[in-house]
């Protein structure tokens, strides 16, 4: 759940609406990976008592933003939420502009294309294309997900692109172990992040799944500062000489072509 604390924002006098916090916490247990959870799971995820949970989510359920499964006892999400994301700004240039390069990125190379920004030290998923036939099935980042900045090619790219203050904010934040080529060690990350800055692309292997890979390249606006990343992923064979990784062109024609849209917005 959120403290004051962690919201210097807040005019002073006013206080925090627990009853609303401790819902809004309820709505946040939700992910990709688990979309339907028991009561049990909830309150755990949400840290309330079950008493406190089951009175919330009967709220959120006659509210219309929450189903219950009576044949199973979990709660899922409805389209209520859907209508809510539609309306979210946040990176919505962005989106826009590369919604159709994603496609075609993922019908030209067989890879999952996908589209990044920074926020608040973490990489946020604005936008994901699949090929018409992937050369891989696997779990893959979804649409408004978040994820930390030391795996995976596009939050690499992402990290590489930040200024030195939110760089060190990005490495405080817990860091994802997803495999043991997973790089933690904010040394190492930081030297990671200059020489991706300086080649202008990263292939990170097997960090986020053993067999697997992914290219990145920044999307870079007229004054040069980062709009975002563009990233493709799929069977580490995909990308041929590490050195000099097939797709790459094409990514940094796409991402430019981009850019320049934005710029022209």
């Amino acid at each position: 759940m959120t403290s004051s604390a962690e919201l210097p924002e807040l005019k002073s006098g006013v206080p925090l609406v627990r009853a609303l916090d401790r819902g809004l916490a309820l709505l946040a247990a939700f992910t990709p990976e688990q979309p339907r959870q028991t009561l049990t799971e909830l309150a755990r995820a949400a840290q309330l008592d079950k008493g406190t949970a089951r009175r919330l989510l009967q709220t959120l359920l006659l509210a219309g933003w929450v189903r219950h499964e009576a044949g199973t006892g979990c709660y899922a999400l409805t389209t209520r939420l859907l209508a809510m994301a539609a309306a979210v700004e946040t990176g919505g240039a962005l989106r826009a502009a590369g919604s159709d390069a994603l496609h075609d990125l993922a019908r030209r190379t067989g890879a999952t294309a996908f589209l990044w920004m920074a926020e608040d030290g973490m990489a946020l998923c604005l936008a994901r294309a699949v090929a018409p036939q992937p050369n891989v099935d696997a779990v893959w980042f979804s649409v408004g997900a978040r994820a930390p900045m030391n795996c995976g090619a596009g939050p690499r790219v992402l990290l590489a692109g930040l200024t030195p203050r939110e760089r060190e904010r990005a490495l405080a934040l817990p860091l994802s172990v997803r495999t043991p080529a997973s790089q933690t060690n904010p040394a190492h990350l930081r030297r990671d992040a200059e020489a991706i800055a300086a080649r202008g692309w990263e292939l990170a292997r097997d960090d986020f799944v053993i067999g697997l890979a992914g290219l990145g390249v920044p999307i870079l606006g007229k004054d040069g500062a980062m709009l975002g990343a563009l990233s493709l992923s799929g069977m580490t064979s995909l990308f041929g000489d590490p050195d000099a990784p097939d797709h790459l062109a094409l990514l940094r024609s796409t991402a430019a072509a981009i850019g320049r849209q934005i710029g022209a917005g």
